[in-house]
This record gives C-alpha cells, structure tokens and sequence, in this order.
C-alpha cells in the first residue's frame, strides 16, 4: 500500500474551517495521518471521533497519533462508508483525493479516479445519509477534480467557505448541509 497521506495546504485550509465546526460525533473520512481526527478529539464540544482510511499504514499511523496525544479515537480501516453502515454524525469531514488518475502510478490518498471526482461522487451519493439532523459535511477539492458540485444542489445546500489558489491549482473548502 501507499505511504501515508501528510498534511498539506488541503489539511490546513480544512482544519482552520473545521474548528469552529466540531461537535457531538465527527467522522474524519480519508483520514490519512490522523490531524483532522486527533484535534477534534482534543476539542472538548466533541463526544466521538471516528477515523477512516483505506490504507492499512495511515489506520496504524492515526491510532499512533491519537495515542501519543492521550485522546480517544476510533480508528477503521475500510473504503469509504463501508465500516460505519448505520451510524450518524454531526460532522462529517472529508480531504478528498481529488486529483485524475495517472494509471499505475496512483495513490488512494490523491487519485479520485479517471477524471478526478469519482470518490468524491461516491462520496456524495452516499454522505447525507451519515448525518445526524443539523449534521454538516466540510470538503477539500480541487480544479482538477473535473467535479460539477452543482450536480448535488438539489441534495445539499452548498457555500464555499474556503478558496486557495496556488500556482498550478484551486483548492475549495466546502460546506454542504443536506437539504
């Protein structure tokens, strides 16, 4: 498997949106090193993180980080919103690979598909129904993702909340409320 995603701008621009956001239970979907779910861990309006990652080394990296910072974090290893069927958040946190695929030279934690935006399609498709009423959804993407957000405007009220241009990119940090 890949090596472990590291925070980068897309981390910060989602942690500095997600701060003063956290409460009740949040889930830190991708959640790659572990930043995102160990500081809502440490927020004290917050009564549950759950962490997910597709790769097995960034579910052992993140049970190390929550660990050294004595918080409680229950970390799974699975695709998306498999290993958490059923259960609702309030906050549902998502740095999303977003980048198109360059075939085998492809890494989970950046490559979201042929095109850019099929995880995050998956994601979408399925992420409203994770979230507790008044539960919100706070998403990283890209221009490069080729995603058409307005797609899901009849899902999710959505506000861009966060937009940083770097030299050979757009990030977005997105709020989406279920409809």
């Amino acid at each position: 498997m890949s090596a472990v995603y590291q925070p980068s701008e897309d981390s910060r621009i989602l942690l500095k949106n997600a701060e003063p956001r956290m409460r009740g239970a949040v889930f830190d979907m991708g959640t790659g090193s572990g930043l995102l779910a160990v500081e809502a861990a440490q927020n004290p309006d917050v009564t549950r993180v759950v962490a997910v990652d597709i790769n097995s080394e960034a579910v052992k990296v993140t049970m190390k980080r929550a660990d050294d910072s004595g918080v409680v974090v229950d970390v799974r290893h699975g695709d998306l919103f498999e290993p958490v069927k059923g259960e609702l958040f309030d906050l549902i946190l998502f740095n999303s690979p977003y980048l198109p695929s360059e075939g085998e030279a492809d890494e989970p934690s950046w490559a979201g598909g042929e095109r850019g935006d099929e995880v995050i399609t998956r994601f979408l498709d399925e992420a409203y129904h994770h979230l507790n009423p008044g539960g919100i959804v706070l998403m990283i993407y890209s221009t490069h993702s080729n995603l058409e957000l307005e797609k899901w405007d009849t899902i999710y009220c959505i506000e861009v909340l966060e937009e940083l241009p770097l030299f050979y990119e757009r990030l977005f940090c997105v709020l989406l409320r279920p409809r």
